[in-house]
């Protein structure tokens, strides 16, 4: 047991003897280490703040836009057709299996005008299996009503940034406001969102109905009534390749979409998005950690550099133990155990501070932050990884010095 232990005690006593010069190299290994650790908990946690935002969208979505023009060989975006229309998805609610729910959408940016106060907002028309299917409650009110699209009722329902614009000093719910000179009754008001591109605290929401037939251009040659998108719920996320696959067949076919022709509209899923999402902030992630790791590299020098002064400084102790029978490998093993214990130990007080700076980063609100049991192995294990790579030169060196030259010098 003493002698396991012993070349342990050897480099505990080697590091206490030089405490200027072993805190200056463990100091190189913390920085190092601790800006692994923030930089990377930062990274995952930009990755799940993300992906949380997505979870307003509500679970297993799947999402129809309409297509692309051409205008002079030049193609546009994705969406810009007026392809899909409100029979398509009642169509789809009618004849596809394996789905929760369909919600016909369409919007368009309006000044809305609530007395003297006024702010352009994005207003939506909903149906009403809208909400539910994108996690949106109505905290006060009431929601839009069957009755509301039958009746193309001029009710809105009102997001809480909006209603602080336009309302700071009054409760919303029975307020008027004004949107392309139609005046409209506010009788709910939304749950906060949160200030995510997918937020609804922003919008305004109206009956589908009568949005469209305020709209000028609402209505195909064939009588159909032009919308924006669709969302399509899957009843699980089992079903989502099969779901897509059905509502393709069914939108080609209403569409007269020949065998092998280009569909006039396009769907997405929150599985493709929260997959794109995951892999692109996880390349942000692994480069922030390697930006972590240049002062890592730096540190691990400064510890290749101490050692190379240890093993001069020790010569004569390198002869002896030489000179009384000690081999090769006990000498390379005594400096690779020196410089792995500088490097561990900077690497637990580095994973120390860089779990103490994450947590201080997400409690001021700077960023959100994730620390990980990976992380902090990863951090603690190549910690270890830089004190016996950058320490094994030095250790060889020392193996092979000659003990008679050893012992000679001074």
């Amino acid at each position: 047991m003493k002698r396991l232990f012993e070349p342990l005690i050897t480099s505990w006593t080697s590091v206490v003897t030089h405490k200027l010069r072993s805190f200056l190299t463990i100091l190189g290994v913390v920085i190092g280490i601790s800006a692994v650790i923030i930089l990377m908990s930062v990274g995952k946690g930009s990755t799940a703040s993300i992906l949380s935002n997505f979870s307003s969208l509500g679970a297993n979505m799947i999402t129809i836009s309409g297509g692309s023009t051409s205008s002079g060989g030049v193609r546009s975006a994705a969406g810009s057709a007026q392809t899909l229309t409100l029979e398509d998805a009642n169509a789809i609610a009618a004849n596809v299996t394996d789905i929760n729910g369909v919600a016909p959408t369409t919007s368009s940016f309006m000044q809305v005008i609530a007395g003297s106060e006024n702010m352009n907002a994005q207003v939506t028309g909903i149906t009403t299996t809208y909400l539910d299917l994108n996690s949106i409650s109505v905290t006060e009110g009431d929601p839009i009503s069957q009755s509301d699209l039958d009746r193309k009722t001029k009710v809105a329902l009102i997001g809480p940034t909006a209603a602080t614009t336009l309302f700071p000093d009054a409760d919303p719910i029975g307020q008027k406001i004004r949107m392309s000179n139609t005046i409209y009754t506010i009788v709910g008001l939304l749950e906060s969102k949160g200030t995510s591109f997918t937020s609804s605290d922003n919008k305004i929401f109206i009956p589908l109905t009568t949005l469209l037939s305020t709209m000028s251009q609402s209505v195909t040659t064939t009588g159909g009534h032009i919308i924006s998108s669709i969302s399509v719920q899957a009843s699980s996320a089992d079903v989502i390749a099969s779901v897509k696959q059905q509502i393709t067949f069914l939108l080609e076919d209403r569409h007269k979409i020949a065998v092998g022709g280009t569909d006039d509209f396009s769907l997405t899923s929150t599985d493709q998005i929260t997959a794109s999402i995951t892999s692109s902030t996880s390349t942000l992630t692994n480069l922030l950690g390697a930006i972590a790791g240049i002062s890592l590299l730096v540190g691990g020098i400064g510890v290749m550099n101490i050692m190379l002064v240890s093993v001069m400084e020790r010569r004569r102790e390198i002869g002896i133990r030489k000179a009384l029978g000690a081999k090769e490998r006990d000498i390379c093993g005594q400096f690779l155990i020196d410089s792995a214990l500088l490097s561990l130990t900077g690497g637990i007080i580095g994973v120390v501070i860089g779990w103490g700076g994450s947590y201080l980063i997400d409690y001021l609100g700077y960023y959100t932050t994730i620390v990980t049991s990976g992380i902090v192995i990863l951090a603690v294990a190549v910690s270890l990884g830089v004190g016996l790579f950058f320490g094994f030169y030095p250790a060889w060196q020392g193996s092979k010095m000659d003990p008679i030259k050893a012992l000679r010098s001074e």
